[in-house]
């Protein structure tokens, strides 16, 4: 809740012939602009610029809470929010709410409000943050990202994050780190949007309530990659089995994690897990002269693992 520490007479503001304050029509012009906004150019007219301070910041709960301080000419109003940003926008307009009560003022316009996040672009939100409050909303557990992937060139690298939320996984990429895993949270976002905030429901029965890569379907599964490894030897040199086992993922629905452990082996070697998102979760060890050929032989021990269960009967 925003609330206000001291409440003072605004400087009184320049006024245009037609007895309008000139920043109503700017914001009439331009009706999207959020309380900061509003309150900056404010300042920017009346030469007292809004300055912002954090009074407190509780991160160690589920929920964080931040609460600012902005501070323009004789008034000062707090407000509360569980992001900065959030916090920012209603000390502002707290501070708004003032200027325009007090009646040296005229604005043209409603009162700014801040905006509906149902309809802001996704780049203008948090889905990281917004996917970890709808977790605690309804009980679930909380989202855990994993860096799966890193690659391309130093100018343009490509990065891969797993989002893992209970049974259900979604991958996500970007140019970043970060924005792999807003990424990952979008794709979730995307399918709880149409639950209804008031609901609490169990995530199975929003995402649904297949496993996805089972054994069980692996083994009944009619795809052309999974039965070319039923066929294969698995010892033709110069195969490519990270390649190999990322066209069976595809095919059968799930996710690979390539893990490098530091340690080196007992005999000088790299080490690297391969996690695949299989239910039950499969993880198999590979080792090799470098992290690229330790990758490799996870990969290809993977698929000899994949073989057996998928000939199974």
């Amino acid at each position: 809740m925003s609330q206000s520490r001291h409440r003072a007479e605004a400087p009184p503001l320049e006024r245009e012939d037609s007895g309008t304050f000139s920043l109503g029509k700017m914001i009439t012009a331009k009706p999207g602009k959020t309380p900061i906004q509003v309150l900056h150019e404010y300042g920017m007219k009346t030469k007292n610029i809004p300055v912002y301070e954090c009074e407190r910041s509780d991160v160690q709960i589920h929920v964080p809470t931040f609460t600012f301080r902005v501070t323009v000419g004789d008034i000062t109003c707090t407000g509360e929010g569980t992001s900065k940003k959030l916090a920012k926008h209603r000390a502002a307009e707290a501070a708004i709410n003032i200027l325009k009560a007090n009646a040296s003022i005229c604005f043209a316009v409603p009162d700014p409000l801040m905006p509906d996040p149902s309809k802001q672009p996704k780049n203008q939100l948090n889905p990281i943050g917004s996917l970890q409050e709808l977790a605690i909303h309804h009980g679930w557990r909380l989202p855990e990202y994993t860096l799966s992937q890193e690659g391309g060139p130093a100018h343009k690298r490509e990065y891969t994050t797993i989002c893992r939320l209970e049974s259900f996984m979604e991958t996500g990429k970007g140019a970043s780190k970060k924005q792999a895993k807003r990424n990952a949270a979008e794709k979730f976002l995307a399918k709880f949007s149409n639950i209804s905030p008031e609901n609490h429901i169990s995530l199975t029965n929003v995402v649904g309530h297949s496993l996805g890569c089972t054994w069980h379907s692996l083994r009944n599964s009619p795809g052309e990659k999974i039965n070319l490894l039923k066929r294969s030897l698995l010892s033709i040199p110069n195969t490519d089995y990270i390649q190999l086992l990322s066209e069976i993922a595809k095919e059968q629905g799930f996710n690979i994690t390539y893990l490098d452990i530091e340690e080196l082996s007992a005999n000088g070697q790299y080490q690297c897990l391969a996690e695949l998102s299989t239910s039950p979760i499969t993880v198999c060890h590979g080792s090799g002269i470098s992290c690229s050929n330790a990758q490799s032989d996870a990969a290809h021990n993977a698929l000899q693992y994949l073989k057996i269960i998928a000939e199974r009967k």
